[in-house]
């Protein structure tokens, strides 16, 4: 075999490898098709970090990851949001198929207080998902966020501002959120195993779970 030959074969059986590891990334649907299909693995990553973030506050980045966390809800895991910027109102969130009795909201004194209480929920196995809203992280926190994840089994959802973009993160997935008329542009900043890639969200109509 000649060694331009083998040079492609390895470099196929390597592309090929980190496919098959990540198709056996477990992930949670997203509740939107076109999302699923744009994302590693079809949904939000399970034991892992998502930072989201967002443009500015009140575009949709919270509509985006309802359905997902109503289908966990469902299947009687519990959800904390820990220090939510805004009191999240229980009319609208049962309206969005919630199980309100499921979800745990952890007020915190500060944001040292707060990663911890993140950190401690994402080790139980309860919890389907951890939101949180920190200020300001930093790497090795993040990466401390997403050792817990792995060991309970859940999703991690960080809200950061958009300047966050520019830091480097541990974190499995980074989406940048745009307010696009009626919908929400995704656009991927960082992922496993795939490219930058965007659409435009329209959370009035999930497909379901």
């Amino acid at each position: 075999m000649s060694r331009s030959a083998l040079l492609e074969q390895l470099a196929q059986a390597c592309r090929a490898g980190r496919a098959d590891a990540q198709a056996a990334r477990p992930v949670q649907p997203t509740g939107f098709a076109a999302l699923d299909a744009m994302l590693p693995g079809g949904g939000w990553p399970l034991g892992a970090v998502t930072e989201l973030m967002p443009e500015s506050a009140g575009i949709g980045e919270l509509s985006l990851v309802m359905p997902a966390l109503a289908y966990l809800t469902r299947a009687d895991r519990y959800l904390a949001w820990i220090a939510p910027p805004y009191l999240p109102y229980p009319a609208a969130l049962a309206r969005q198929g919630l199980q309100l009795e499921r979800l745990l909201i952890i007020h915190t004194r500060d944001e040292a207080e707060a990663l911890w209480a993140a950190e401690q929920a994402l080790r139980c196995p309860s919890f389907g998902a951890v939101l949180a809203w920190p200020a300001a992280i930093d790497e090795r926190r993040v990466r401390r966020l997403q050792l817990a994840a792995e060991a309970g089994g859940s999703c991690a959802l960080l809200y950061r501002p958009q300047s966050a973009a520019q830091l480097p993160s541990p974190a499995a997935l980074r989406l940048k959120l745009k307010a696009a008329g009626s919908g929400t542009r995704v656009e991927i900043h960082k992922a496993r195993g795939r490219y930058t890639d965007a659409l435009v969200v329209h959370s009035a109509a999930p497909t379901g779970l």
